[in-house]
């Protein structure tokens, strides 16, 4: 069978590649680059519930491409930053970085600005046809916080976010409406930990955070009653222990598998002569990492990227980017056994960032 992946790049010209990955032949292949709005690269990706819209964290903007195809992608609309009145102006740091899109009613896009003035997170409608509509809420983090990447609950009621700069992990709750107003936050289990990526549980009962320079993914289980994460104080490496450069190293994002029976998380090296890493996990039903499987090297440091992306429908195959070379390839998980398959490098300036699988 074939399949679909679409991803974007870290730099201008704004493109999205689609590439197929034929899970027989176990080759990859360029399908088509699209061109979008060239000033609006997406540095990080994701589909709406019905996969027929892309939603975009594009250099100081939120962008919507409608899916028709593979091969058939158009821009649909872009919305400027908002939060801070600074945060979208041409000459601050500030750049859109992560989008989440809600899976229930309303179906709203939840986006992250970060570096300077990176606050607020930014709320939008939808349109019918899925096209990002209005920008309807501004929630607020603190005056320190970079917000890399969320993850709402089972429910959808609660949403979890890990703050790098303010060394968090933020908890906020979902009205009916699609808004958001704050719960609470807690610290990071070390001053030095940067909260990068967070992961739920389907279970609704356990949270995994990945901590960028402490370079370990943290447990932890979900108060029933506050709602807020509580350390489990289990820790599991995501760079050799006791390396001896350890800051060398940011580790970068952590997914469950489709059957939540495992867990992925990678690293990426801050040179292009050391390789980043990509471990495994097993997790019991109720969501307790029961034992780290692996901790392999990656072909190259991953650059910007090393983002890992398990298929949402098998636990077969995972995706994974660099866009040090510019490249996507394919494992196969068999067996608690990690194997590459399909390597292809695309030379487009900042190629590899997430892949999002389409069919």
């Amino acid at each position: 069978m074939k399949h679909n992946l679409m991803c974007g790049t870290w730099t201008p010209p704004g493109i999205i590649i689609t590439v197929e990955f034929d899970d027989e032949a176990l080759t990859l292949k360029l399908v088509k680059k699209t061109e979008i709005p060239k000033d609006e690269p997406i540095s990080w990706m994701t589909f709406d519930h019905k996969r027929k819209n892309i939603y975009g964290a594009s250099m100081k903007k939120w962008s919507s491409h409608a899916v028709k195809s593979p091969s058939e992608i158009v821009h649909s609309s872009s919305h400027p930053m908002g939060g801070h009145p600074k945060a979208a102006e041409a000459d601050t740091k500030t750049r859109a970085i992560f989008v989440l899109a809600a899976k229930k009613p309303p179906y709203y896009v939840y986006g992250n600005p970060f570096y300077d003035y990176a606050g607020y997170g930014n709320v939008f409608s939808v349109k019918e046809d899925g096209s990002i509509d209005q920008h309807i809420q501004d929630y607020e983090y603190c005056d320190k916080s970079a917000i890399h990447g969320m993850v709402f609950d089972p429910t959808e009621t609660y949403l979890y976010s890990a703050d790098m700069w303010a060394n968090q992990v933020w908890c906020h709750k979902k009205s009916e409406d699609g808004k958001l107003e704050l719960v609470g936050s807690v610290d990071a289990p070390a001053k030095g930990d940067h909260p990068r990526w967070v992961e739920m549980h389907p279970s609704g009962k356990y949270l995994y955070a990945l901590m960028e320079a402490g370079n370990r993914l943290c447990e932890y289980v979900i108060d029933e009653k506050t709602r807020l994460p509580v350390y489990t104080h289990k820790c599991y490496p995501l760079i050799p222990p006791d390396i001896p450069n350890p800051k060398m190293y940011r580790s970068d994002v952590v997914f469950l598998t489709q059957s939540s029976e495992y867990l992925f998380a990678t690293s990426r090296a801050n040179s292009f002569d050391l390789t980043g890493y990509i471990a495994a996990f097993k997790v019991s039903s109720d969501g307790v990492i029961e034992r780290q499987i692996c901790l392999n090297p990656t072909p190259t440091s991953g650059g910007h990227s090393n983002a890992v992306s398990p298929c949402p429908w098998t636990d077969e195959w995972i995706a994974l980017t660099d866009d040090e070379k510019g490249g996507i390839e394919i494992y196969r998980w068999h067996k608690e056994f990690l194997a590459r398959v399909a390597r292809l490098e695309i030379k487009e300036p900042g190629f590899g960032m997430n892949a999002i699988w389409y069919d």
